[in-house]
């Protein structure tokens, strides 16, 4: 089967999401559009995934918790996880490796916490737009202790992705899926690095508002409707038999 997704969201809670992008909103948006599958993806921190998966739950969208982690090179990266659980255990370790820089409101932006209410019930304190001390070659085995998934994020762009930060695709590298923003690109980045070859193509919005939210036009090949399948054709890439 195939699902309709968008991988690669942002809340209220990272700085330069809009102040609208609370995880209510956000799953309602992904419900209106007809998506079957998001994931809240905030930048160094999952703290407002419990309530985006309660929302989810009850506009009837599968929701993956995530994060879109900066790593010690600067690469954004994103990691999927199974459960709400793992998440948060992992969301734990991220905060204490972040740079303990405070944010600070006027410049880059509210952090907002939400609760099951859709209201405020706190913030964060360190600035998450910062990098961790987490390297991009422990990332891949680091996100798999948790029984979760690691694909750099929009290899394409000028700043913060893999290829802006590091020229190549490392050799030994063990992510089979990787995001792009535009697909035009796609033929001219193979030919640069045939590592892409045996990758399969994401297509998320990375949205910062509801509007960028994506329409359900790409899809993913499933055994089932559920995480763990999700998880599963992002793991294997385009050997995945699904």
């Amino acid at each position: 089967m195939e699902l309709t997704y968008d991988l690669h969201i942002h809340s209220c809670l990272s700085p330069c999401g809009d102040e609208d992008m609370t995880p209510a909103n956000i799953a309602g948006m992904a419900a209106l559009k007809g998506l079957d599958v998001v994931a809240l993806t905030d930048h160094n921190s999952c703290r407002n995934c419990p309530a985006f998966l309660h929302f989810a739950e009850e506009y009837g969208v599968l929701a993956i918790a995530g994060m879109e982690v900066t790593t010690a090179e600067e690469i954004h990266a994103v990691c999927l996880f199974p459960t709400l659980e793992a998440a948060l255990r992992f969301d734990s370790y991220v905060y204490e490796r972040l740079l303990p820089f405070p944010n600070d409101e006027l410049i880059f932006g509210k952090q907002q916490i939400y609760g099951k209410e859709d209201t405020v019930t706190g913030k964060l304190e360190k600035l998450l737009i910062n990098s961790t001390d987490i390297s991009i070659d422990h990332l891949w085995e680091l996100a798999a202790s948790y029984g979760g998934v690691m694909f750099p994020a929009h290899i394409d762009k000028d700043a913060n992705s893999l290829l802006a930060s590091l020229g190549a695709i490392p050799p030994d590298s063990k992510f089979q899926s990787v995001e792009l923003k535009q697909v035009k690109k796609l033929h001219e980045l193979k030919r640069q690095h045939p590592y892409l070859e045996h990758c399969r193509i994401l297509c998320n919005s990375d949205a910062h508002y509801l509007e960028q939210i994506h329409e359900p036009e790409w899809v993913l090949p499933v055994r089932e409707r559920s995480v763990e399948a999700v998880l599963e054709t992002i793991r294997k890439g385009l050997f995945s038999a699904w």
